[in-house]
């Protein structure tokens, strides 16, 4: 059966130098009128929008739509203005690992990830990936990312696929990678080139784990089905 691969962005596809951060942090400094440690907010693995949530809430703002929408705002102001500035990279093996699987006809590459979609564009736009992902459940549709999955799945319905939750592979650096695979029945296939080693990921009991994704055959061969 073709599978659908759902790929985060950051610390499995790339890492942007610090950029999302610091466009962050600017935003903050816009809106709030102050700079912010971020030493209490959760960032690795989270949604845009339920980090923005988690702002608003430590500097005693309501949690509103418009809150959240201006915030966020200033982020993707910030954002296409740094990411020259910064030096990221592709994580290692991505570029092949995407090259030989958007060959083949039984695997559809797609985006499960905590970015906005405009900051998912404008990220793998810069690195040069982007076209490789035919849509997306970004932080825009929900703020928890364990919502994501069935957005997903919807978006896959309306391209003209139909998958099964056993057929779906989610790609991801941090253990809200793995419950978010686990929250609606898929695979979740783990990678310890962000904020987390792989013996803790490896706690979490992810169905596939590697260092990074310099094995591509390796990889390819999980994420296709051609091994166990």
């Amino acid at each position: 059966m073709p599978k659908l691969l759902l790929w985060d962005i950051d610390g499995t596809i790339i890492s942007s130098g610090g950029c999302g951060e610091a466009s962050l942090r600017l935003a903050v400094r816009d809106f709030f009128g102050c700079d912010d440690d971020f030493k209490d907010i959760e960032i690795a693995g989270r949604t845009d929008t339920r980090i923005a949530r988690q702002l608003l809430r430590k500097c005693g703002r309501e949690e509103t739509v418009e809150a959240i929408d201006a915030l966020l705002g200033r982020y993707l102001h910030h954002l296409p203005q740094l990411l020259p500035q910064r030096k990221g990279v592709l994580l290692p093996g991505v570029a092949d690992v995407l090259d030989v699987l958007a060959r083949r006809d039984d695997v559809v590459l797609a985006l499960l990830t905590g970015n906005l979609a405009a900051g998912a564009e404008l990220k793998l736009s810069h690195y040069g990936v982007w076209h490789y992902f035919r849509f997306g459940a970004y932080a825009d549709d929900h703020f928890d990312r364990n919502e994501l999955g069935p957005v997903a799945m919807k978006r896959a319905r309306e391209k003209g696929y139909e998958f099964a939750p056993r057929d779906v592979w989610v790609l991801g650096d941090t253990p809200h990678d793995i419950a978010c695979a686990r929250a609606f029945g898929a695979k979740a296939l783990a990678v310890a080139t962000g904020a987390f080693p792989s013996a803790q990921l490896a706690q979490h009991k992810p169905d596939a784990l590697f260092e990074n994704m310099v094995d591509t055959a390796g990889v390819v061969s999980v994420l296709a089905g051609e091994v166990d």
